[in-house]
């Protein structure tokens, strides 16, 4: 036997009582319906037995198949659909005994809901998120205009401060709504698809700030998201649920090297590569071709090809003496099965004479 001492490993088990986050126990979701013959409400469970815990000082993403439950989950977690069975823990308090007030200084939302703001202006609709600390009065200190201009800034929408908020576009509101949810100052921040009318480079900035804020302030976030690629590069943990309502939880890495996030999103047409961690097109290719090309050029003449139902092969591979050499400044040489010689200026070109390969 060792003389030398080991520590003892942390119990690092889900507890109710772990301070900051958001913990499950056994928790079910769904809808109760009314029995038309008896008159009593019946429960339909969408997800069952979930043992889940979104982390303070993490981004938690929630992604999963349209219909699987990720909305209703989402509502439950935030207190406005009533769980089936199970319970909700929020900085070790249970959500059932908090009175709203209190969980309102808890727990921030946004939800994908329209909300009509009226006459308010951009700072007047994110200073909402101020009203469940102001107290009977609703009037905002010098601190709160600080928390609701931060927010602002936070989002990237402090140029939009005095603009009407009826006037904002679609993504422009949604910016507005997270930033009315920072200005509460939550420990919890629950948002179901903020990025949805965002642009690409607004989608990644937004991502990235959410989880930048929850490191820096210690937040819990968990936000569902239908944007995949970008979660499972951005998120600290995901929460994954399967076409068979069955909730796989870990870092992104671990769900892809168990091969969930391939079994929940793989489609007919459609499969994710775990190398990559993209999607590409599923198609048995017609022929093989052989690309002669830079290593920064290659992967883009791989994948055009690709959607012509070529794949690159071997140097030995069976091609019939297709092949494809780039030549610099966009130009490239291709030589068909027939061995004719063509000589193309960029991709469009490339893909619209390898079509009669």
């Amino acid at each position: 036997m060792s003389d030398t001492m080991t520590e003892p490993v942390a119990d690092t088990a889900r507890r109710p009582d772990r301070p900051g986050g958001l913990v499950t126990q056994g928790l079910a979701v769904g809808y109760r319906t009314r029995s038309p013959r008896r008159g009593h409400r019946a429960a339909r469970a969408v997800l069952s037995g979930l043992d889940l815990e979104a982390r303070a000082g993490e981004l938690t993403v929630l992604l999963g198949p349209n219909g699987a439950g990720k909305s209703t989950l989402l509502r439950t977690l935030c207190g406005l659909l009533p769980p089936l069975g199970g319970r909700v823990h929020i900085g070790g308090v249970d959500l059932a005994h908090q009175p709203p007030a209190a969980l309102a200084r808890r727990l921030a939302v946004v939800l994908t809901d329209r909300v009509d703001a009226g006459l308010l202006s951009v700072r007047e609709l994110a200073g909402l998120g101020r009203h469940p600390h102001t107290g009977f009065t609703g009037r905002l200190t010098a601190a709160d205009h600080a928390a609701v201009a931060w927010s602002l800034k936070a989002v990237g929408a402090g140029h939009l401060a005095d603009r009407p908020a009826s006037e904002l576009s679609d993504g422009e509101r949604q910016r507005v709504l997270t930033a009315r949810a920072l200005a509460q100052e939550p420990a919890v921040v629950l948002l179901d698809e903020p990025t949805a009318f965002l642009d690409v480079p607004s989608r990644v900035a937004l991502t990235v700030l959410l989880r930048d804020l929850a490191r820096d302030k210690g937040l819990t976030v968990v936000v569902s998201t239908h944007d995949l690629e970008l979660a499972l590069r951005v998120a600290d943990a995901v929460w994954l649920v399967d076409r068979d309502s069955g909730v796989h939880a870990g870092a992104p890495e671990d769900l892809i090297r168990s091969g969930a996030v391939a079994a929940a999103f793989d489609a007919d047409h459609l499969a994710f590569d775990a190398a990559s961690g993209t999607f590409g097109l599923r198609r048995t290719a017609r022929a093989g071709v052989t690309v002669d090309a830079p290593a920064d050029v290659f992967p883009l003449l791989e994948r055009a090809l690709a959607r012509e139902g070529l794949a690159v092969a071997a140097p030995a591979g069976p091609t019939a003496g297709r092949t494809v050499t780039w030549d610099g400044a966009e130009r490239l040489t291709l030589t068909g099965p027939d061995g004719q010689v063509v000589r193309v200026r960029g991709f469009h070109e490339l893909t619209r004479t390898v079509r009669t390969w």
